[in-house]
């Protein structure tokens, strides 16, 4: 039997190292050897045990690169040692929301590092069809950044961001960054940033923020004055506290759109006045993970340069020292983005 090593999370802040079993490749499959997997929001949420609980024993990881190092019988698109990415949305394929590009929402769906075994380790097997060719030349650091930037891709698309709207990211951290970026991309203007940690706003600023704000009791003032009283067409919360999707309501014009990101607890809630609602025509859009076209769209903005990835690509740890790095996450805020190299 050929095994390999894997970072299985077996409690809440505690990764055990193990030798386990290669995946399977099935017809439909391919086995990717993995280069480097990027510590993402959601494996903070599992670390600490806010998120997915239940599923432990798992090996986390989804925002991954490798080659191919198998391919199914009925896979013969790639080849062997062909650097790639992947979706790591898995749906059925054929239901009403698998057609709509809505995978999260299909009765079968999984995601690789979720709810089954991600890539936090040497091998992880993918659909074909979710695996997506990347050229021999870039950079697997680089490479393994496609995943977050679908999610913003997404998010963006969710919102409907227009040319000149204003737009107030709620946090600036990792994901936060990428949607600075990204909302500077599609033309919006002005982009207010609620950071408060002084190295993370320098790192928004640099992204293409245009003010940001790190005094809680200014946000409201700053928000009106840059958006001629009215407040921002659109606040993105990009951090997960039910206080920030509170402050986002607040923060929107008349007419007004809430992106919500950031992923709260599972019984948090908020008050939501629904006459206010109603009557000025607000709205919510969730969104969480981008797939499908996403993911494509992604890997051409990031092989373009459109991202800038610097801040994401600066911090790496071995496989056999992820404790060490989930542990350690506090202590660099200038460090956007950790990677395992496998």
């Amino acid at each position: 039997m050929e095994t390999m090593m894997a970072a299985v999370l077996v409690s809440p802040r505690r990764f055990e190292v193990r030798e386990l079993p290669v995946p399977g490749c099935g017809p439909d499959e391919v086995l990717i050897r993995v280069d480097r997997c990027g510590i993402c929001g959601t494996d903070i949420h599992m670390f600490n045990g806010h998120y997915a609980m239940e599923r432990l024993p798992i090996v986390p990881g989804h925002e991954f690169t490798g080659t191919i190092s198998r391919v199914g019988d009925r896979a013969g698109r790639f080849a062997l040692g062909q650097r790639v990415v992947a979706d790591i949305n898995i749906g059925c394929g054929a239901c009403y929301y698998c057609r709509r590009n809505e995978v999260l929402n299909c009765a079968e769906v999984r995601q690789v590092g979720i709810s089954r075994d991600g890539a936090f380790a040497e091998y992880v097997a993918i659909p074909d069809r979710l695996v997506i060719p990347a050229p021999a030349d870039a950079a697997p650091a680089t490479l393994a950044l496609t995943e977050p930037i679908a999610c913003v891709v997404r998010a963006a698309r969710k919102a409907k961001v227009r040319f000149g709207q204003s737009v107030v990211v709620l946090g600036a951290g990792p994901i936060g960054n990428l949607h600075i970026q990204m909302m500077r991309l599609v033309g919006a203007a002005p982009i207010i940033v609620v950071e408060l940690s002084g190295e993370r706003a320098r790192l928004a600023m640099q992204a293409g923020a245009d003010a940001v704000v790190s005094d809680p009791s200014q946000v409201k003032d700053t928000v009106l004055k840059m958006t001629g009283g009215r407040g921002a067409d659109i606040v993105i919360e990009s951090v997960g506290l039910p206080q920030l999707y509170a402050q986002a309501f607040d923060l929107i014009r008349p007419g007004g759109h809430v992106a919500a990101f950031g992923i709260t607890g599972p019984g948090d809630s908020i008050p939501l006045a629904l006459l206010d609602t109603v009557l000025k025509e607000n709205s919510v859009k969730g969104s969480v993970a981008g797939m499908g076209e996403d993911m494509h769209d992604a890997l051409t903005l990031l092989l373009h340069g459109r991202f800038d990835v610097a801040p994401f690509v600066n911090t790496t740890y071995q496989l056999a020292a992820i404790q060490e790095a989930f542990e350690t996450l506090k202590d660099r805020p200038g460090a956007l983005k950790t990677q395992i190299a496998i």
